[in-house]
């Protein structure tokens, strides 16, 4: 047998076992949706998976009740997920439909406490942080950190970025902490250098809401 066909095959097979079995893990686990290899899946129960989602191998996707708030992780539909995903939620984290994210990708909605300097920081308590919300149809690059920040609908994160505050729609951002160096001007209809002015984000941010309402 060729070993292209082979690997298809087992992937076909692999894809409707979890179709069969994960509905009745997660909270919702839409049809062709595939986990290839998960090193660790906790709290499945508070997870809810669109259709087409593809996560690559060695993800680590996690839920904590930590606080008082029921924690729940949303992936809407035809996201893909690059391998060694690091997903941890103790309040919500959103990604939108059609998201791509790279490999090594490190998303949480909280930190670890370290002001006390007579504790060692991995026995202190968490920190919940913002809820985090990944826009529809945006690129995430390669090993970049999200914490507790809102990143808007078509943006660009630049490999190795790490994100602690909100992305406007229609961005690229990159550093760390993540700057943004380019916007999309929606009356010019153009890419421009730098960051969109408070005015023009706030009237672009207003415009998506009512096309999508």
């Amino acid at each position: 047998m060729n070993i292209g066909i082979f690997f298809k095959v087992r992937n076909r097979l692999r894809t409707s076992l979890q179709g069969l079995i994960y509905p009745f893990f997660f909270a919702r686990f839409g049809a062709r949706s595939r986990i290839l290899r998960p090193i660790r899946i906790d709290g499945s129960d508070n997870i809810a998976i669109g259709t087409d989602v593809f996560v690559n191998n060695f993800a680590w996707i996690e839920t904590i009740r930590a606080f008082s708030v029921q924690p729940r992780l949303d992936i809407r539909d035809r996201v893909y997920i690059g391998n060694s995903a690091h997903i941890i939620v103790t309040h919500s984290i959103e990604i939108g439909c059609d998201v791509l994210i790279a490999d090594r990708v490190y998303v949480a909605d909280y930190i670890h406490g370290y002001e006390d300097i007579h504790t060692p920081v991995k026995t202190q308590d968490l920190i919940q942080r913002r809820p985090v919300n990944i826009g529809d149809g945006s690129w995430i690059g390669e090993n970049v950190v999200i914490l507790g920040a809102r990143i808007g609908r078509h943006c660009v994160i630049g490999a190795n970025a790490v994100v602690t505050s909100d992305i406007p729609d229609f961005c690229v951002a990159v550093g760390a902490p993540a700057r943004v160096v380019r916007h999309w001007h929606p009356d010019r209809k153009q890419w421009l250098k730098g960051a969109p002015s408070a005015r023009a984000a706030c009237s672009a941010s207003v415009t998506n809401e009512i096309n999508h309402a």
